[in-house]
């Protein structure tokens, strides 16, 4: 019975260990900040759910199998306090964050064999403490090492597509979407807000940028993705929000390093110029701490 730990039970990771819990041959821990009592999670097939041993206190804990982070990058270190009661010598640590930074990350505190960077995509929203709404089809995909090809059984009773492959192509894809949200957490207007031609053009520079600088990292990536990320954004729904914009509307810290800051990052580490993620890194930075001024 593989145990599995999920650090941070927000939108995703209350999702994931849902899910996960389904399975009778998962034990699934929840590490969270506040109790609540069970998980609730409204999906495209219906509502699960699901009591997973609830822990609030990283002293709590106990080693499993598998710990999984939910968190959002920013609170890497508040994750890590957990790892010391959660992990054996060899217990690897999947790290399922925005952005492209995910070993680094967490080297400074696991070795980086134990570290699993995966990427995911899970259209989703927390109602409430252990409420949940997962939109759509969901998504991980991991690198094709042992480890990687041990983690994707975890997911057979879930409705979460998760398979191995190449994460560095996989990973600047995602960012490619995630970066141009910014645009909307600067304008305070949901996904459709990109309907509007000027917007739509803005979009595609923000793409063209984070395009070539992951290109630069490795990244397997056709001039097509830019278009598609326009067009993507244009049959979301016109009211729905991204989590930047979530984060900014609800006065929450907003991930802008882990997603336009690393395309700007790697942009000056290559010599490729990144002036609308500046940009919008400079906007929502200062957006973000208004409070000073």
């Amino acid at each position: 019975m593989p145990t599995i730990a999920i650090v941070g039970p927000g939108a995703i990771g209350g999702i994931l260990a849902a899910w996960l819990a389904q399975d009778p041959k998962n034990e699934v821990t929840v590490c969270a900040r506040s109790p609540f009592d069970h998980l609730e999670v409204e999906t495209p097939e219906g509502r699960i759910e699901a009591s997973p041993r609830i822990l609030t206190d990283p002293a709590q804990a106990t080693p499993v199998d598998w710990v999984l982070v939910a968190t959002k990058a920013y609170d890497t270190e508040g994750a890590a306090r957990w790892l010391a009661g959660l992990r054996r010598e060899h217990t690897p640590v999947v790290v399922l964050q925005n952005g492209v930074e995910h070993v680094a990350r967490f080297a400074p505190y696991v070795s980086r064999d134990s570290i699993v960077p995966g990427v995911i995509d899970c259209p989703a929203e927390r109602t409430a403490p252990g409420r949940m709404r997962q939109r759509g089809p969901s998504w991980i995909v991991v690198p094709d090492s042992e480890q990687g090809r041990a983690f994707v059984p975890l997911f057979a009773r879930t409705n979460f597509d998760v398979s191995t492959g190449d994460f560095t192509t996989r990973a600047w894809g995602k960012l490619c979407i995630n970066a141009p949200g910014a645009i909307s957490a600067i304008l305070l207007k949901p996904t459709g807000v990109i309907q509007l031609e000027p917007i739509a053009e803005l979009t595609r520079g923000m793409v063209r940028e984070c395009l070539a600088v992951g290109r630069a990292e490795g990244a397997a990536l056709d001039d097509g993705v830019v278009e598609r990320v326009v067009d993507g954004a244009r049959r979301a729904p016109a009211d729905s929000i991204n989590s930047l914009l979530a984060d900014r509307l609800a006065g929450r810290r907003m991930e802008i390093d882990a997603r336009n800051g690393a395309v700007v990052r790697f942009g000056r580490k290559h010599g490729i110029p990144t002036p609308l993620n500046e940009m919008a890194v400079a906007l929502l930075a200062v957006a973000q701490d208004a409070g000073a001024y």
